[in-house]
């Protein structure tokens, strides 16, 4: 709500609350006249006044709140107005979540989220080291405004690199230093063009197909192979079959249950390093083993009519002289 307030100089101050959104931005505020303070602590707002005046104007805010946030403009006697500042209130940079994944051996992804709302204006610098901290290179951010970065091509010869994540807003900067191990965190995305064949003439057989994940480009695929788990049970059942396989990209299965609907799914694991984490399963798909048609079997064709009494004269002959026949259907 729009308040007066006294200002030395027989200055009248106006100020015009305007209540911001908590969204954070992920640049700094630049704009000159505009002033931040720790929220919840005292804030001085000060006015320069115009040479001829004798005195500079100022407002004092106790115990701040968002809904202090706001325009503060400084009249003359006559409404003419001498100068507007912007007020904004939060808190210094804190800490920040980081988490990392690592989809293969060419990037690596890290995330990060606040751990305290800062409610002010605020960016990121991000990078990444290696040999204790010695050799930084950027961790590079794609997209304003996505809280994320992405390491390319990290050297082969460690697996171990320490991210840093600095939040900087107008009150100051915080570094959330982390080391991750890219092997350990190494998981590919679910195979993909997953699909279930019936094998013509072999009712306990299904042949299983799939293409690599995308994640897992074919320039890398001869240098870091991939290990492919299947399972696969028949409907109704809560035990799992598995097999595995490395290189290939298709699986026949030998022992399924005759005529029944089965559930297949398939994930992968980089195959040199067995400590890395296997991707999420496929999707699940549904099919069922080849099935013998029927040939149709014809039943004898019966000739009786019981509906029907069919009875006729049969014309006498010199053989059968006066005999009349009468042939009635059963």
């Amino acid at each position: 709500m729009p308040g007066l307030v006294s200002c030395l100089g027989d200055l009248i101050v106006i100020g015009i609350i305007i209540l911001f959104s908590d969204y954070v931005q992920s640049e700094i505020w630049t704009n000159e006249g505009t002033f931040c303070f720790y929220l919840g602590q005292s804030a001085s707002v000060h006015f320069s006044v115009p040479p001829w005046q004798t005195h500079k104007g100022s407002l004092t805010l106790l115990n701040t709140t968002h809904s202090m946030e706001g325009n503060y403009s400084c009249h003359d006697e006559r409404g003419t107005l001498l100068q507007s500042i912007k007020l904004r209130l939060g808190h210094p940079p804190n800490f920040v979540r980081v988490s990392c994944r690592v989809p293969n051996h060419m990037k690596i992804y890290c995330s990060w989220v606040q751990t305290k709302t800062t409610h002010l204006p605020t960016l990121y610098r991000t990078s990444y080291s290696v040999n204790k901290g010695r050799e930084v290179e950027p961790c590079e951010q794609e997209h304003i405004g996505v809280n994320e970065c992405m390491i390319s091509n990290p050297p082969f010869w460690t697996s171990k690199f320490l991210v840093n994540i600095t939040e900087i807003n107008p009150l100051g900067s915080n570094s959330t230093i982390i080391q991750i191990d890219a092997h350990e965190l190494l998981k590919p995305y679910p195979p993909e063009d997953f699909r279930v064949l019936q094998v013509e003439g072999q009712p306990t057989q299904l042949l299983v197909q799939w293409s690599c994940p995308s994640s897992w480009p074919a320039e890398i695929l001869s240098a870091f192979p991939l290990t492919f788990s299947l399972r696969y049970r028949p409907i109704g059942s809560s035990y799992w079959s598995t097999l595995e396989t490395e290189d290939n990209t298709s699986l026949k299965i030998m022992d399924a249950l005759v005529g029944h609907l089965h559930q297949i799914q398939i994930r992968a694991q980089d195959a040199l390093i067995n400590h890395s984490q296997w991707s999420e399963w496929s999707h699940v798909v549904e099919a069922r083993p080849w099935i013998p048609l029927e040939e149709p079997t014809e039943e004898p064709m019966d000739f009786s009519f019981p509906f029907f009494n069919l009875s006729f004269p049969v014309r006498t002959t010199d053989k059968s002289p006066g005999i009349c026949l009468q042939f009635h259907t059963p």
